[in-house]
């Protein structure tokens, strides 16, 4: 509980290092407008800051930002990520994997129209 969500992303970005390579562009909240010269110097990627625009007073969704709640709230669907119940980070991450697996099999798959069974005729009896 004690380290800042700022340190946390200096670590990320340290361990990350060169292990994604097309890695070019990453976009991060005002709270982190420190962390964008760190990054400069230290880290190949450029830290884009996703602000407010000038002379907003009403809530608007962020650009980029609606992508990273939307993906939250789809992991949150699934029960053993509704809620913290693994001991070990791992498997934590691995039930993480499973849905992200599960998320883009179930995009693959053909449109559907949920309705066309209503559209069908019924089959015909048999006449003996």
């Amino acid at each position: 509980a004690s380290p800042t969500d700022w340190d946390g992303a200096v670590e990320v970005f340290r361990r990350v290092g060169d292990g994604l390579p097309r890695l070019a562009r990453v976009w991060a909240d005002s709270a982190y407008r420190a962390l964008a010269d760190w990054a400069a110097e230290n880290a190949r990627w450029v830290l884009e800051i996703v602000t407010k625009r000038p002379g907003q007073t009403t809530f608007e969704v962020q650009p980029k930002r609606w992508v990273v709640e939307r993906t939250f709230g789809w992991l949150g669907r699934y029960r053993r990520l509704s809620k913290d119940y693994e001991r070990n980070p791992a498997s934590s991450e691995t039930w993480i994997y499973i849905s992200a697996i599960h998320r883009m099999s179930r995009w693959m798959l053909p449109e559907r129209n949920r309705d066309d069974h209503l559209l069908r005729r019924p089959r015909q009896k048999r006449k003996c």
